[in-house]
Order: C-alpha cells, then structure tokens, then sequence
C-alpha cells in the first residue's frame, strides 16, 4: 500500500551545481532545485513545511553538502529526500563522483563522492526510509553502490531506500541548451504537477519510475534506472492530480452514492507521526472527498458551519478537543473504522505535547484570578502558572 510521508516528520536537502569553473555551465539545475523545493512545499506534493526543505545551491566544498545533510538526516523520523543536480564524473575507481563549483578532472579532493553521501543515510540519519534521486551523468553508478552484497549494503536494505538515477552507469544526462530544466528532473515536476493518466491515487515512487521510463524513452532522452530497498518504491510524493475526484462534489451526490466497500484514497492516520502531519492529512481527507467547505457544512446536520471547517483546516495546532474532528471527517464520507484510527491518533499526538505544555515556562501575569502560584526564587514577585 502507497504511503505519504508526514510532512512534519520528513525533511527534503535539495543540491544543485550550475556554476562551473572548470566544466561546462549547467543554468536550468538552479531552475531544478528551485522548481522542485516549491513543489515539494505546496499542495501538489508533500507539503513541507519550509523549514524542512534545505535547497544548497553551488556549494563551495564538499563540506557544505554534507554538513545540511547530517542535520537533516538527524531529524527526520519519517522519509528524507537526498536530490542532486549538476555533472557526475567517474573516479580511477570507476565511483560516481558529484561535481561542485570548483570540481577538476583527475582532483578527487575538490568533489564530493557519492561514497559520502551514503555514509551519512546509513550511519547518520534516523529516517525511516530514504529516497535519493541523482540528476547527472553516469549517476547509475550509485545503483551499484547501493546495491552491494555485504557491509553497509545491508544495513541500507534494512533502513529501507529509493535511489533514482537519471541515466545508467554508461550514459550521460541530457540538459538541451534553452530549456527551463534539465530532461529529467524537468519530466519528474511534469508528472507531479499534471499527474499520471489512468495511474494510481497516489504517486509512488514505483509508478513515477515506470512513467518517467516511458516518458524518457518517448522522447528519445536517456531512460532512468532505480534500486528499491525494504519497499521504498511504495512511498508516494503527492496525489495523482490526473485522478482527483471532480470538484466540486455535490453534498447530494455524495448523499445518494450506492452503498458498498469505500475505496477512495482516504489519508492514513496510522502514518501520522506529527501536529503538522495530521493537520495536514486533514485537509487532504477534503481533497479526496470532492467536497467544498460549504458541502461539507451543510453534511454536518448543522454542527459546523463552513468557517468552522475553514478554522479547522487553517489551525496551526491540534484541535483540544475531538468532537469538531469526527464532525468534520464524518461529513467528508470518511468511514467509521477509519475515524476510529484518526481519533487515536489524535489522541496519541495530545499525550506526546502534553509533557511539552507543562515544560512551559510560566508567564508574568498581574491582577487576582484565583489560579495558582509559583514561588520563582527569593524576594521575586509572584509569578502565576498560565493554564492550557
């Protein structure tokens, strides 16, 4: 089953070189990494938060790659995304190399060795599963790599990882003179933006690997190659946008839809692991209904109106209270065992920010309300401990 990470628990490091000094000059990778750090922070795709998408643009040394990867590796608990833009080398080893502003041929101390790269996913990070896409030349090497039968190999198939190369070992990527991205990267925006006809709900990274090998090889561009460790292939970057209900939905269509099993692509609460992620999973749960704001109002019998589902939607922390929610997620047609699971992940989210929320500090507040005091250290005024 394809899953979306939560995007409060996900971090994205977006790395591209299209300043050369001695290599040839790449512009459309700057249009790549801005391209795709605004998808994966908007509705089309993952919906970061912006904080959680580090884009590292002409990195001076190999240094400032890895330095914004090992954070981001150590704070994500859920899927890290690892993209590399820019020209590719071999080493005497025959290893994939990624080339920075001041990369020289035969200089292996002035790139970054993709060897490096993968140390840091496998000895540093925290996330579950890792997804890496390499848009350069003879970026299949790192398949090879990932794909090695002993030692760190396994510990990878084991963290569980996507890696998707833009060309094969042998070949080079193709970056036309005059287009706004790269082949690759530039098909990759194509299918999240527009979607896949006819495929899934949900973008997986295995159906966008087997689009962009269509695609690619349509077109007469070099065909792509990927490895998939512990189901990775199943983690998805956004929702098919060729295969999104029609909107608006009418509320009285919904009402009179023939009884059966539901098989819509409702967002999964039991893979919500943050605030961020369930709010966020909650307004997707509209998206999938086909309902408006108002429709979902007026199938609620009156308990919400559509400002309330609007506050809802647009609140930027947990909800205090369950009843609202169930309203909301009842209205939207989402079936009764499913709420079952968002209510216990509500209630799981309350129990983790509650040691938070006692941490508080106490805030300095004057006049007589009756609530508690606080002794904050000798001969100090009195403090009163503000209530949540």
């Amino acid at each position: 089953m394809s899953v979306l990470p939560d995007p409060g628990a996900s971090r994205a490091v977006l790395v591209g070189t299209s300043q050369y000094e001695h290599l040839e000059q790449l512009p459309a990778v700057s249009n790549n990494v801005q391209a795709l750090a605004d998808l994966l922070r908007g509705p089309l795709s993952l919906q970061l938060p912006d904080r959680h998408v580090t884009a590292v643009e002409n990195p001076v040394a190999a240094h400032a790659v890895l330095g914004e990867l090992r954070r981001a590796a150590t704070e994500a608990c859920d899927t890290l995304i690892v993209y590399f833009a820019g020209h590719g080398l071999v080493d005497a080893q025959d290893q994939l190399v990624l080339a920075l502003p001041h990369t020289e041929f035969g200089r292996i101390e002035t790139g970054l060795p993709y060897d490096w790269v993968r140390q840091v996913l496998l000895l540093d990070s925290r996330a579950e599963r890792h997804v890496v896409i390499l848009d350069c030349c003879y970026s299949g090497l790192a398949l090879g790599r990932m794909s090695a039968g002993t030692g760190l190999a396994d510990q990878a198939a084991v963290e569980g990882s996507f890696l998707l190369a833009a060309a094969a070992e042998t070949r080079t990527a193709l970056a036309p003179v005059g287009e706004t991205y790269t082949a690759f990267t530039g098909a990759l925006l194509e299918a999240l933006r527009q979607g896949i006809p006819s495929g899934p709900a949900l973008v997986d990274l295995g159906t966008l690997y087997r689009h962009l090998r269509l695609t690619m090889e349509a077109r007469g561009h070099p065909v792509p190659q990927a490895r998939d460790r512990n189901s990775a292939a199943r983690v998805a970057l956004g929702r098919n946008h060729a295969n999104l209900p029609a909107w608006p939905v009418a509320a009285a269509a919904v009402a009179d839809a023939p009884a059966g099993p539901d098989e819509r692509p409702w967002p999964d609460p039991r893979a919500i692991r943050t605030v961020t992620g369930f709010l966020t999973a909650l307004a997707d749960v509209r998206v999938v209904s086909g309902l408006t704001q108002k429709a979902v109002s007026g199938r609620s019998a009156g308990s919400m109106t559509a400002g309330t589902v609007g506050r809802l939607l647009n609140r930027p922390d947990l909800p205090a209270t369950w009843g609202t929610t169930a309203v909301y997620l009842s209205a939207c047609g989402v079936p009764d065992e499913q709420i079952t699971h968002w209510q216990a992940a509500w209630q799981r989210l309350r129990t983790q920010s509650a040691p938070a929320e006692a941490a508080r500090p106490a805030a300095t507040r004057d006049g007589g309300s009756g609530k508690p005091r606080v002794w904050q250290r000798p001969m100090s005024t009195f403090r009163r401990r503000r209530d949540h």
